[in-house]
């Protein structure tokens, strides 16, 4: 019965999901006639913000029916059959620019992603979100997000980042892998699939006197549009993970993916049919909210922190990137 929930509920998330990201103007199109039908635009907002608050909701109830959060197996990465192919420890002045990008620049969900967000600092990479009066595209809340696109990508192996997280509420940072496919509607997970090694939530449960020291780990493929398919592998718990560095990371090969917390397995799926094309790496925050002001969302609401918790930092260690060896052998 929990199992036959859960897969409910799963699914009632993905639909949010899918209504959270629709386009500025929904369309329906009859098939019989190709009339199409428009929402206007104006009511796209207010959409947004109860789809907003349905994916908090839904996730709230998953989270519930998925408990316990620890590893079920013990099971921990075998790491000989690996050899390193990439790493990044953030040893320099600033940000290798050879290496990754910042993406999008702008309005993103409930703020703005603004690439002096993402800096080198003491070894590790910082990816500050704090709020700007007179910030690059107005006054709100910005963070960054970098990525790898056209500039590493990898098929198979281990992928592993050393982080702390943000410690907020309305915002999450994350490391996930991904390919261009994985954006474009009704293409198999075979072909690219949004592989979120971690998201951070749930640091709004500590103000509800609940364990905040959960992350979830999801899969997503076949675009953000109608034909979207969503599976939320684990939420597993961390060792104080806003506070202390853990390491989070992914064994992927072409049967399954297999996730980790400090080693030690969390979850596992094939869902999708598991990708067997590149991917880049990405390392994120984002803001909950919609057209660039902030609204509760599965993170809370970034409003609501008290004054000392903004700005918020991701601050990270490392990225390394392992392939299996028989594969970087003959590669």
């Amino acid at each position: 019965m929990k199992k036959v929930i859960t897969v409910v509920l799963s699914v009632a998330l993905c639909l949010t999901f899918v209504l959270s990201i629709a386009t500025p103007v929904f369309v329906v199109e009859a098939s019989a006639n190709n009339t199409t039908i428009e929402v206007p635009a104006e009511y796209q907002n207010v959409f947004d913000k109860f789809t907003n608050v349905m994916i908090d909701v839904i996730h709230r109830c998953l989270m519930i029916f998925r408990y316990p959060w620890e590893s079920k197996t013990g099971n921990t990465v075998d790491m000989s059959k690996f050899t390193l192919v990439f790493s990044d420890e953030f040893d320099g002045d600033e940000l290798d620019l050879s290496v990754w990008n910042h993406y999008r620049q702008g309005e993103r969900k409930g703020g703005y992603w603004d690439s002096e967000q993402a800096f080198v600092r003491d070894g590790n990479l910082v990816i500050r979100t704090e709020y700007k009066e007179d910030g690059k595209f107005g006054a709100g809340y910005y963070c960054d997000r970098i990525d790898t696109r056209k500039k590493y990508t990898q098929t198979y192996g281990y992928f592993e980042c050393r982080c702390i997280l943000p410690a907020a509420q309305g915002l999450w940072s994350a490391f996930w892998l991904s390919n261009e496919n994985a954006s474009v509607d009704g293409t198999p997970g075979t072909e690219g699939t949004e592989i979120d090694v971690f998201e951070s939530p749930l640091y709004y449960r500590t103000l509800l006197g609940l364990d905040n020291s959960m992350i979830t780990s999801n899969l997503h493929y076949g675009g953000y549009g109608l034909q979207t398919r969503y599976n939320n592998v684990t939420i597993a718990k961390a060792n104080n993970p806003y506070k202390e560095f853990n390491t989070y990371g992914v064994e992927w090969n072409e049967n399954e993916y297999i996730f980790y917390i400090n080693g030690v397995e969390t979850g596992r799926s094939s869902f999708g049919g598991v990708a067997k094309v590149p991917e880049y790496l990405l390392l994120s925050c984002e803001i909950d909210g919609v057209d660039g002001v902030p609204f509760y969302g599965w993170s809370g609401l970034i409003t609501n922190n008290k004054k000392d918790k903004i700005p918020a930092e991701f601050v990270v260690d490392y990225v390394r990137c392992y392939q299996y060896t028989e594969l970087a052998e003959t590669n």
